[in-house]
């Protein structure tokens, strides 16, 4: 099935996208907001209830973003949530001080909401554009997100290492962001439309 949606152009949209969310996800927040929250002076276990607080809302923006998905064009949804993604990464370094302050909370609350919105989505563009065989797709799609966390979270300590801040890997991040929203919004308009047979023919 890979070889198959590999020649898709619309398998590779949603992939590129989805390793993009998992750096932004797991990879960085997860892996280095203690830490760097901790640079700033703010205790680890304040930091680590702060991040608790986006899973919390994570379970609210999923099921929003499952109602949304049923009504409304999923690849613009997409464009729409890497792009917020990417504007909360862009002004989280000027946030991280040794307290949480207002605007720190509202950060995590609309992290939280957007952390898995884009799993609808990206599964319902999966499902549209590969038919019966789109739960396969979605699991290689999936694939790229644990690649892109995996990458981030390294990336990002060497940049660490290296600069004694997080700033520069929050910066690329939300550059990265910017660059998931224009993949998500060039997707084909058709490729729900499809069959699965005529898909692979494009």
């Amino acid at each position: 099935m890979l070889k198959r949606a590999s020649k898709v152009r619309t398998f590779w949209a949603p992939a590129a996208g989805f390793a993009i969310c998992g750096a932004t996800t797991n990879g960085l927040i997860g892996t280095h907001f203690i830490p760097s929250a901790h640079d700033h002076g703010m205790p680890e276990t304040t930091a680590a209830g702060v991040l608790a607080v986006v899973g919390i809302f994570d379970i609210l923006g999923t099921i929003a973003s499952g109602w949304l998905t049923d009504r409304f064009n999923p690849r613009i949804l997409l464009a729409v949530y890497y792009q917020f993604r990417g504007i909360g990464l862009l002004v989280l370094p000027l946030l991280l001080s040794a307290t949480v302050q207002p605007s720190m909370i509202v950060f995590v609350v609309i992290y939280g909401l957007d952390w898995v919105a884009t799993v609808p989505p990206t599964a319902a563009i999966c499902r549209r554009a590969f038919g019966a065989d789109g739960g396969v797709v979605f699991g290689w799609v999936f694939a790229a997100h644990q690649l892109g966390a995996a990458a981030a979270a390294l990336a990002a300590g060497a940049i660490r290492d290296a600069t004694g801040h997080y700033t520069y890997a929050w910066l690329g991040a939300a550059a990265m962001c910017t660059v998931a929203a224009v993949i998500s919004a060039s997707i084909r308009k058709d490729a729900g439309s499809r069959t699965p047979q005529s898909a692979e023919a494009g």
